[in-house]
């Protein structure tokens, strides 16, 4: 397999890790805000709790949802700049097929303009596109164990990566809703139209620490969900969140503006919901048409171990 295409491979997961990381930072506008009276904020954050936790619940039972998302990083960060993916997600059990593009896709002159990316059963399977199937016998996709591939890598630093991105592919609308539950500066911003639609703003922030105190906010995540999310903030070296969301008239998330800032600069992503509810299924790729990159990485060890040996006995006679 060429350098090109495992480079290729290897920023695709990258960005998913930021993508499951989630992103962006807005603190100009809280900086701006208005502290209201004590009161005052007590009953609007508690108006805006009963209404995002409908919103949760609904969200959690819809399973799935359209979703067209863009995320812009800093160029500093590998895999860096902007991205937009586009296509069904869905959650409990976490899956996906989206296409994704964008210069943080780009990763060389004359690379796909785009990618079709499925994911199901926690692997990854990824169209590669023609000309990388000339290193591959032909074969278009390329299957990823995320998991099993950090495990067996022995790297360290790889398995905080991308175990890290996989363990918080899970945070879907309505665990992003979670998390704004559990902002101590929660609030309703107003009425306002996305894609014509009417809905309510609602915003908040919470920093790292806030997110592990504030729990008198209705526990809508267990213990352990709670733990693992936390867990792949803190991995991401993410300070805080400040998170956006608007609900439509029918009690679901029409628009997710999240954000944090990484050490290597701000990221942010929006994202843009539809047709909650509607069946999502992924079909796998033929295995006549697919690359299993853990048994390709095992053969090309293999060969090298050959060759070494080989080399070896040579120089010994």
């Amino acid at each position: 397999m060429s350098k090109s295409v495992m480079r290729r491979a290897g920023m695709t997961v990258t960005a998913l890790a930021v993508i499951a990381g989630v992103a962006g930072c807005q603190g100009e506008e809280k900086k701006a805000a208005d502290a209201p009276a004590a009161k005052a904020k007590t009953q609007d954050r508690s108006a805006a709790t009963q209404a995002l936790t409908a919103a949760f619940e609904k969200t959690s039972e819809a399973k799935s949802a359209k979703v067209r998302m863009t995320m812009k990083m800093p160029a500093s960060m590998e895999g860096g700049g902007d991205m937009e993916m586009t296509g069904v997600m869905g959650w409990d059990p976490t899956l996906m097929d989206m296409t994704v593009k964008g210069e943080a896709f780009q990763t060389e002159p004359g690379g796909p303009e785009q990618m079709r990316m499925l994911m199901v059963d926690n692997v990854m399977y990824m169209d590669m596109g023609a000309e990388a199937a000339k290193d591959m016998d032909g074969k278009r996709w390329m299957k990823m164990d995320i998991g099993a591939i950090a495990e067996q890598s022995g790297d360290k630093e790889l398995q905080k990566q991308m175990t890290g991105g996989l363990e918080n592919m899970n945070q879907d609308p309505a665990a992003q809703l979670a998390i704004l539950l559990d902002s101590p500066n929660l609030k309703h911003v107003g009425s306002e139209k996305v894609g014509g639609v009417d809905t309510d703003h609602y915003k908040g922030s919470l920093t790292v620490a806030e997110m592990v105190d504030a729990n008198e906010s209705l526990d809508v995540l267990s213990a352990e969900e709670r733990k693992s999310l936390l867990e792949g903030v803190e991995k991401a070296g993410i300070e805080g969140y400040d998170i956006e969301v608007w609900v439509d008239g029918d009690g679901y998330p029409a628009k997710m503006n999240v954000g944090m800032d990484s050490p290597e600069g701000a990221m942010t992503i929006v994202a843009e919901y539809s047709d909650y509810g509607a069946k999502a299924t992924v079909q796998t790729p033929p295995a006549g048409e697919t690359v299993d990159l853990m048994e390709m990485l095992g053969e090309l060890g293999e060969g090298l171990e050959a060759a070494q040996d080989a080399q070896s006995d040579s120089a010994a006679s």
